[in-house]
């Protein structure tokens, strides 16, 4: 399949550059190759002594990322949750910056074989690597009505979500929905009498939809388990910048990175704040959001939010990991 100009275009490039603020001889990690936008531009201001270091769990990314020939880098077929691991094999104890581009890319969307949108018919699968998991057909196939209820209804936030599961029960039994035509003919059924409700523009199973692709990639866990990695491994002065595309994963980023710069003590000690223990991260400004001009060019830069955060040179007390990982790991978005 030929891709579109649009995947190619990385989301906030020169935003996410900034908030890297690379140095020559650095040691980088993009952990969502993707089609490499971000990482040929990190690479650019790299000089001879830099490195970077990309995953991702996606075969045909990682296929795109063999053709750059540069010995500063390298990719892994893997995902950002093993970030560790990969760091380990490669001998890196330390970066000096991280970048994730999180939530599905502009090539998933558009290759129909891959199941992602309801917008062309495919095979309704699903997963950014298709060596590993359950696809969203098998899984719909198994799932009982409650848990694609509460599927849809948590990771879709859709509000019809008991009349969309009730039909997809309804469907499943007179014949497998292995389409992702299939898919999207029965959501659209389960809600058109409550369509004039709904947003302007938004297809009826955009919800459903976002809701299986985060359910069977197990997206907001694979953030939860990867941004303790990530600050673990920054040199003090490190950057950590993450670019979120929904709500849920960028209430859980926004709420690790809170938890990261706080000190851990009880808000009421009669003690300054100055004598505070240094926490371990420094938030950098606020979030940032694509240009009116960049979402013209990339309608997908539309809900991207960027945050970013530097580590201190405090030594880093891993129960304050623990905490932030217990207050805000993979179910920190459901309040």
């Amino acid at each position: 399949m030929s891709e579109s100009p649009l995947a190619h275009r990385a989301v906030l490039l020169e935003e996410a550059l900034a908030a890297l603020a690379i140095r020559a001889d650095g040691v980088y990690a993009d952990l969502t190759f993707g089609r490499g936008g971000h990482s040929r531009a990190i690479l650019e201001r790299l000089g001879p002594a830099g490195r970077l270091i990309a995953l991702d769990r996606d075969p045909q990314a990682v296929a795109a990322a063999r053709a750059i020939a540069d010995p500063r880098f390298s990719i892994t077929h893997a995902p950002f949750s093993e970030l560790d691991q990969v760091l380990d094999l490669l001998g890196v104890k330390q970066l000096h910056g991280v970048l994730a581009d999180l939530g599905v890319s502009s090539p998933q969307l558009e290759d129909a074989s891959r199941g992602f949108s309801f917008r062309a018919d495919g095979p309704l699968d699903m997963r950014m690597d298709p060596t590993r998991g359950v696809s969203a057909a098998d899984w719909l196939a198994t799932a009982t009505e409650q848990q694609i209820r509460e599927a849809i209804a948590s990771y879709g936030e859709e509000r019809f979500a008991k009349q969309v599961a009730k039909a997809i029960v309804a469907a499943r039994a007179r014949e497998p929905i292995r389409r992702t035509e299939q898919l999207a003919a029965v959501v659209a059924a389960a809600v058109r009498k409550r369509e004039a409700r709904r947003e302007a523009g938004k297809d009826p199973a955009t919800r459903t939809f976002q809701a299986l692709r985060i359910l069977v990639n197990r997206e907001l866990e694979e953030v939860a388990l990867m941004l303790p990695q990530a600050i673990a491994r920054l040199a003090p002065g490190g950057r950590l910048a993450v670019i979120s595309f929904h709500s849920l994963e960028d209430r859980l980023v926004k709420r690790f990175l809170r938890a990261c710069t706080e000190s851990g003590l009880p808000a009421d000690l009669p003690i300054r704040a100055s004598d505070l223990p240094e926490p371990p991260l420094r938030i950098l400004g606020k979030p940032v959001r694509a240009s009116p001009a960049e979402v013209a060019a990339n309608p997908r830069a539309r809900s991207a939010t960027l945050r970013a955060a530097e580590r201190s040179g405090a030594v880093l007390d891993p129960a304050v990991l623990h905490r932030a990982f217990s207050e805000h790991g993979p179910d920190a978005w459901r309040s």
